[in-house]
């Protein structure tokens, strides 16, 4: 037996021995989980379907185009750009573009790297936001917002200020 199964064993008999009514109350709380799926279904689509019109779109890499000059002067990879843009709409996307950066040949050890420094140094800023505060229904989250990017900025520098410095 495994830890997890352990500690989930331990804790149904503790609450047994309570008196809890575990199956009753396991049934209360899938019930309210669909109910919390069902309010914030609208945010999740709507975020989905604006991330694959950009996406798909080619909207990513004519941006990447019109950036790489002034992402060249800061130092930044332009190669990076587009999953710097993805990291905070979606942690899956922003995987599928980590993937591709890191099997491309063409590119260097050090951007590869930086890539998954970045990855890691960053969060999903507005799916988390939208499942979580829509959830609750939350409406006004621009304080978080802002907090939740000035994070993924200081992530991203920082991603590429290691990158440069450990395998630059």
């Amino acid at each position: 037996m495994n830890t997890r199964n352990a500690i989930l064993i331990l804790a149904v008999g503790v609450a047994w021995a309570r008196g809890v009514r575990v199956y009753e109350e396991f049934v209360d709380g899938a019930k309210e989980g669909f109910a919390v799926a069902t309010r914030i279904m609208p945010y999740l689509v709507a975020m989905l379907a604006v991330l694959a019109i950009l996406r798909e779109s080619g909207a990513f890499q004519l941006l990447e185009y019109a950036l790489a000059p002034m992402l060249g002067l800061l130092g930044f990879p332009v190669e990076l750009l587009s999953l710097a843009l993805m990291r905070p709409l979606s942690g899956s996307g922003a995987q599928g573009i980590l993937n591709e950066i890191l099997t491309r040949p063409d590119l260097s050890e050090m951007v590869k790297f930086t890539a998954a420094i970045l990855y890691g140094s960053t969060e999903t800023t507005f799916y988390v936001l939208t499942v979580y505060f829509g959830s609750v229904g939350i409406r006004r989250f621009r304080h978080a917002l802002m907090a939740g990017l000035t994070a993924d900025f200081i992530g991203m520098v920082a991603a590429v200020a290691f990158g440069r410095l450990l395998f630059g």
